[in-house]
């Protein structure tokens, strides 16, 4: 059911956001010369995948989990996409290939080690990962490994349709701050 979801609303999503996708493309292009930033990470069941977002950090910055990069690479309008959120909306694209759900654990970098094992010990990653969840709308970032994997797992073993929404709209009001950067 959560898939059927997943398909139906991420399709909407991509045909109704298009031009709205289109122009923070354009903005994008002016900002960092390549709007879009594509990322190996670790999927369900530690399947790799290529995640794509808008970029907000300039093209040379180093791939490291967004709470190890400095707050000095984000550009202006970086700022302002993660602030929106809409810097996730092309994850609706790995959503609508069934790699993420819109509800589910953050994918991480596979030199996560520790955050990795945690969640392995957990079974989280036997799901799919999430653009949103339980740990994104409390503030719980990947700077945490057992905590991020004690509450990814908490989710999943409680996720009903009526908390998938819950999540949704949460993260579209605002709720949680998104991924930290260091100052």
């Amino acid at each position: 059911m959560i898939r059927l979801f997943d398909f139906v609303f991420s399709l909407l999503g991509l045909v109704c956001g298009f031009p709205v996708l289109l122009l923070l493309a354009l903005i994008g292009l002016f900002d960092t010369g390549s709007p879009i930033f594509r990322q190996e990470r670790v999927g369900r069941h530690k399947k790799p995948f290529t995640l794509v977002k808008f970029r907000t950090m300039r093209k040379d910055t180093a791939s490291v989990a967004s709470h190890l990069a400095s707050a000095d690479a984000i550009t202006p309008f970086g700022r302002f996409l993660r602030r929106t959120k809409l810097d996730e909306l092309p994850q609706l694209w790995n959503v609508l290939k069934g790699e993420m759900s819109l509800v589910g654990p953050r994918p991480c970098l596979f030199n996560q080690q520790e955050l990795i094992a945690e969640r392995e010990q957990r079974g989280v990653l036997n799901a799919r990962p999430g653009i949103t969840g339980l740990a994104q709308v409390n503030d719980i970032d990947m700077s945490t490994p057992e905590l991020l994997a004690e509450t990814d797992q908490a989710m999943l073993q409680t996720l009903t349709v009526g908390a998938y929404f819950k999540y949704i709209f949460m993260t579209v009001a605002g709720k949680g701050a998104g991924d930290r950067v260091k100052s």
